[in-house]
């Protein structure tokens, strides 16, 4: 069963494994569908069922998803689902060895990319949601001024907000309250600048 706690990297091996592209592409899906098995993920990230069945079992060597309870009739199906609720770098676990500095930054980077597309992609089809959707998607920019502890607090009570709601859906849908319900993406990003755009 999914741990209901972030799951924290601490290790080179670990934090090289999730930077792959594809296999944060995997992980995201899985984190969607739940439980899925390889060709199901390989229908949803077009690549071949074997290439998919191979970084599935990189992901799980380091413990990122694992086995789940079987789905189907089928018993030959290995399922999947996430080991954790979600994954945790934190700057201090990093910071101190530049491989794993340059394995955090290559994983950041993956994110953002595929942060940036689910946004793009939301804009092309914008037009094929209902008013209903569209009117509830939010959009926003603040350029507060504050110091380091006001923002890690930002933070901390913006992921504990965040989770309360992710967690109140996980339970209404598990109890049937599917009506309605799309995945949605929420990107937050709260970093120190200098400057204006460039």
């Amino acid at each position: 069963m999914t741990s209901q706690e972030n799951r924290r990297i601490t290790d080179l091996g670990t934090l090289k494994a999730i930077s792959h592209p594809l296999r944060m592409r995997l992980y995201r899906a899985l984190h969607v569908a739940r439980t899925a098995t390889a060709s199901q993920l390989a229908e949803q990230v077009d690549e071949a069922v074997s290439l998919v069945s191979y970084h599935l079992r990189k992901l799980a060597e380091h413990g990122l998803i694992q086995e789940a309870e079987v789905q189907s009739a089928d018993g030959r199906e290995r399922w999947w689902e996430l080991s954790s609720y979600g994954l945790e770098i934190r700057d201090e676990d990093v910071r101190g060895t530049p491989e794993m500095a340059a394995a955090s930054d290559a994983l950041g980077r993956a994110v953002n990319e595929q942060r940036t597309e689910l946004h793009r992609r939301f804009l092309d089809e914008r037009l094929t949601w209902s008013d209903e959707w569209r009117s509830a998607a939010i959009s926003s920019e603040w350029l507060p001024r504050l110091t380091a502890p006001e923002l890690a607090a930002l933070g901390r009570e913006l992921d504990a907000l965040l989770k309360k709601y992710d967690q109140a859906a996980r339970a209404a849908e598990a109890a049937g309250d599917t009506e309605g319900r799309e995945n949605v993406a929420v990107h937050l990003h709260g970093f120190p600048y200098r400057g204006g755009p460039r």
